[in-house]
């Protein structure tokens, strides 16, 4: 088999010394695999995505990505460039005064012309839909239009791997069937954080429960169902 995308291995985090959050998890994905996990409110999920993309660092166990042992910052650095993070906030994601500027903004931090950046962003938005929205002030969109293109901003960078966390909050019916039709045209791996079980299936049916620190598999889900997943 390929070597993975991601593998963590026995993968310990506390915030707390006394309060361990996540215990001994191990989770591996390959090129193209799509895998949602879910769990109870404060389980470590987006921990979890935080640690991939070097946000935290584990307290103890590996973090490999796309075939290296990963522990510096400029280790991280390189593994943004390749795996894109859908924050669950889109205001901790977006920062500059318009949206076509936010979705340009990784592409010439990965060292693109002005010309390939203007023809990616155009491209992008017009994939989500938000083409009219390009010079819009992104401050003064609505919560479901700031997570489109947060969105906008991942898949722009075309990254190998996707790691999305609860990316159907705040949109309505429309938006949330344009996102799973775009998502599952789309050839990268996936992670997917997420309580909304329909959007899931829609997308993959490789689902694992995280409880008490650690990934539960998928036949398991039915005997232990997380709970607060409103």
């Amino acid at each position: 088999m390929n070597t993975p995308l991601l593998e963590l291995r026995t993968i310990d985090y506390a915030y707390q010394a006394h309060r361990p959050l996540l215990q001994g998890l191990n989770l591996t994905v390959h090129q193209g695999e799509r895998l949602a996990i879910r769990g109870a409110n404060g389980s470590g999920k987006t921990t979890l995505l935080h640690l991939i993309v070097g946000l935290c660092k584990p307290t103890r166990g590996e973090i490999f990505a796309f075939g290296r042992l990963r522990q510096t910052e400029a280790d991280f650095w390189e593994v943004r460039t390749q795996a894109g993070l859908v924050f669950q906030d889109a205001d901790d994601q977006l920062f500059c005064p318009t949206v076509a500027e936010d979705v340009a903004f990784g592409l010439f931090n990965l060292g693109k012309t002005a010309r390939e950046v203007t023809q990616i962003t155009r491209e992008t938005l017009a994939l989500l839909g938000l083409s009219d929205y390009a010079e819009r002030v992104t401050y003064h969109l609505s919560g479901g239009e700031k997570r489109l293109v947060a969105l906008a901003t991942v898949l722009a960078m075309q990254p190998d791997i996707l790691l999305l966390d609860e990316p159907t909050t705040g949109l309505d019916e429309q938006a949330q069937a344009r996102v799973v039709q775009i998502l599952q045209g789309l050839p990268q791996a996936m992670l997917i954080v997420s309580h909304d079980r329909d959007f899931l299936a829609q997308l993959t049916p490789h689902q694992r429960l995280l409880q008490a620190g650690q990934l539960k598999n998928s036949s398991l889900l039915q005997k232990h169902p997380e709970r607060n997943s409103n």
